[in-house]
């Protein structure tokens, strides 16, 4: 690649594919540059530094993450719609490592809230529970729930995690069912006598 037409659309792009490869925490403005057949200095009228071209890249992997959910879930309800939902999220993590692991950067949440991906999240999976009849702080309790279930799950086998003869994808569709059944017979915070104080 040369120098000519670097903007930071394809310098944030470029990035995102170097995680995929190597590793979310392997891209550098170094590694980046050398691929463009640049100097380090270039990229930086493109990006501030390593630590903005990384939100940048969270930000990129995020909006496409959420496009891949919302094409999944779109007209879907209840367990049709949250294993579509866990579909999309697996196949993401799994063809797109690097870009997955962006999407698990803490960004600044003033920062975040104002992006249009986080917001399409929020939306999206919040429709979703919805139909559940949840709400908080059930809400956030079963967030955390379903992203530690279906990340857990994800970085096993992305990691050669199961070792055992059983099928992969059965054993995902079992545990799937089985976040649907505890979704439908969730124990209402409020009536278990929590309160916010």
């Amino acid at each position: 690649m040369v120098r000519a037409g670097l903007t930071t659309e394809r310098v944030v792009e470029a990035a995102a594919d170097l995680a995929d490869s190597v590793g979310f925490d392997k891209v550098t403005i170094s590694a980046l540059a050398r691929g463009f057949g640049v100097k380090d200095a270039s990229l930086y009228s493109h990006v501030r530094n390593l630590h903005d071209l990384r939100t940048r890249v969270a930000l990129l992997a995020a909006g496409e993450f959420i496009d891949r959910i919302n094409a999944a879930v779109v007209g879907r309800a209840g367990k049709d719609a949250l294993m579509a939902f866990a579909d999309a999220y697996r196949s993401f993590a799994l063809e797109c490592p690097g870009r997955y692991e962006a999407t698990q950067m803490r960004v600044d949440p003033a920062f975040a809230a104002r992006t249009s991906a986080y917001r399409r999240t929020i939306e999206t999976i919040g429709a979703m529970l919805r139909a559940y009849g949840l709400a908080e702080p059930d809400l956030t309790d079963v967030v955390r729930l379903l992203r530690s279930t279906l990340h857990g799950y994800c970085a096993l086998e992305a990691n050669g995690g199961f070792g055992a003869p059983r099928d992969v994808r059965t054993s995902w569709e079992r545990a799937v069912g089985a976040l649907h059944f505890l979704l439908e017979h969730w124990p209402s915070a409020m009536k278990e006598g929590e309160h916010d104080d």
